[in-house]
C-alpha cells in the first residue's frame, strides 16, 4: 500500500511553517487552559474541538498597511514608477477632449474662437467619436512619461538629499525639489516626445492619420526619425518649468497644509484625508503649472503643426501676448484638474502597496 504523502508537501514551505507555528502556539493555550478547566482528565480532543483560528488568520493576503517595501529600495522605486504611469497615462487621456479643443484653439484660433464654439465645431464636423482622437498616442506617451517622471524625481530627491546631508536637505529643501523634478522631467521628456509629435499632427491636421498605429510611420517616412524630436527643446521649455513648479510647489503646499490646516500630525491623520491633502495641494499646484509652462505649450503645438517653422516664426505670427494667453483659462482648469487627480491617483497607488504619501512628514535620513 503506498504511504501517504506528507501533507507539508502540499503547502509552499513558507506557508506551512507559519502555519505549523500558529497551530502550535493554539495548541499551547489549549494545554494551559486544559489543565486549569478540565479537572476530569479528558483529552483535548474530547475537552474541545480544534482550533482554526490560527490557520485561518495566516491566510489573510496582507493589508497594505503591512507592506514591507522598504523606503528608498529597488521595490520603492518601482512603486513610484508604477504608480506614475496610471497617474499621468489615465489622466491625460481622461482630457483628451479638453486637450483637443485646446491645441485647436492655438493652431487656428479664428475659427477656434472659444472654449464651447470649439467644442461645438468639434461635434459638427467630427461627431463624439472626434473628442477622442489621439487618445492612444496621448495614453501611451504620459505613460512613458509618468513613469520617469516621478520615478526618477524620488530617486533624484533622496541623491540630492543626501549629497547636501541632513542640515542642508532642510535648510534647502525647496531646492532639491526643484532640482529632483528638473533632472527627472529631462529623462521623461525624451521618452514622451515622439509620442506627443504624434498626437498633435493627429488632432490638428484632419486626414493626417487616424492615430498612433498610422501616423507614427507617417510621421517617419514625410520627416524622418529627427521628426519625431522636432519639438523636444520646446517640450524640454514647456515641461521642465511645469513640472518644477507642479513638484516644488506640491510639496511645500502639503507642508503648509499639515503645518496650518491640520490640527494632527500628518501620521496620525487618516489615509483619506492624506489623499484629500494630495489632491487639493496638487490642484493649486497645477492652476501655477499651467501659467508658468503655457508660453512654451503654445510654441510646441504651433511648431509640430507647421512644417518647418522656427521659435521665430511663432513669436511673430502669435506675438508675445498671445503665446502667453491664447488658450490659458481652458489650459488652467484642465492642468489644475490634471495636476490634482495625478497627485490622487499616484498617492492613492502608494497607499495601496502601503507606502506613505508624499510630503508633508519628516525627511528620511541619509543612507549611509
Amino acid at each position: 500500500m503506498a504511504s501517504q504523502e506528507n501533507p507539508s508537501r502540499l503547502i509552499p514551505s513558507f506557508l506551512y511553517s507559519s502555519l505549523l507555528k500558529s497551530k502550535r502556539m493554539a495548541d499551547m493555550e489549549q494545554d494551559s487552559t486544559l489543565g486549569m478547566n478540565n479537572p476530569s482528565g479528558l483529552s483535548e480532543s474530547q475537552a474541545t474541538p480544534p482550533s482554526t483560528a490560527g490557520i485561518r488568520r495566516n491566510f489573510m493576503i496582507p493589508a497594505p498597511k503591512e507592506s514591507r517595501i522598504a523606503m528608498y529600495s529597488p521595490s520603492f522605486y518601482a512603486a513610484c514608477t508604477a504608480g506614475g504611469i496610471a497617474s499621468c497615462g489615465l489622466t491625460h487621456m481622461a482630457v483628451t477632449p479638453l486637450d483637443l479643443v485646446k491645441c485647436n484653439m492655438q493652431i487656428d484660433p479664428a475659427k477656434y474662437k472659444s472654449i464651447t464654439s470649439g467644442f461645438g465645431i468639434l461635434l459638427k464636423e467630427q461627431g463624439v467619436k472626434g473628442f477622442f482622437r489621439g487618445w492612444v498616442p496621448t495614453l501611451l506617451g504620459y505613460s512613458a512619461q509618468g513613469a520617469c517622471k516621478f520615478g526618477f524625481y524620488e530617486y533624484f530627491k533622496k541623491y540630492y538629499s543626501d549629497m547636501a546631508g541632513p542640515e542642508n536637505a532642510a535648510k534647502y529643501k525647496t531646492l532639491i525639489y526643484l532640482a529632483g523634478s528638473a533632472s527627472a522631467e529631462v529623462i521623461a521628456d525624451v521618452a514622451l516626445c515622439p509620442f506627443e509629435a504624434v498626437k498633435v499632427r493627429v488632432q490638428t491636421q484632419p486626414g493626417f492619420a487616424k492615430g498612433l498605429a498610422d501616423g507614427f510611420p507617417k510621421l517617419i517616412r514625410v520627416e524622418g526619425v529627427s521628426g519625431l524630436y522636432k519639438g523636444i527643446v520646446p517640450l524640454w521649455g514647456r515641461q521642465i518649468p511645469y513640472t518644477m513648479m507642479k513638484f516644488a510647489t506640491f510639496e511645500n503646499i502639503v507642508e503648509a497644509i499639515y503645518k496650518y490646516a491640520i490640527p494632527s500630525p500628518k501620521d496620525q491623520c487618516s489615509k483619506n484625508l492624506q489623499l484629500g491633502v494630495s489632491f487639493a495641494g496638487g490642484y493649486i499646484a497645477g492652476v501655477f503649472c499651467a501659467i508658468v509652462s503655457h508660453p512654451a505649450d503654445n510654441l510646441v503645438s504651433f511648431l509640430n503643426n507647421a512644417k518647418g517653422a522656427t521659435v521665430g516664426d511663432a513669436v511673430n505670427k502669435l506675438g508675445l501676448m498671445g503665446l502667453c494667453t491664447r488658450g490659458l483659462p481652458l489650459r488652467i482648469v484642465m492642468i489644475g484638474t490634471l495636476t490634482g487627480a495625478q497627485w490622487g491617483l499616484y498617492d492613492a497607488f502608494k497607499v495601496f502597496v502601503g507606502l506613505p504619501t508624499t510630503g508633508g512628514g519628516k525627511p528620511a535620513p541619509a543612507q549611509k
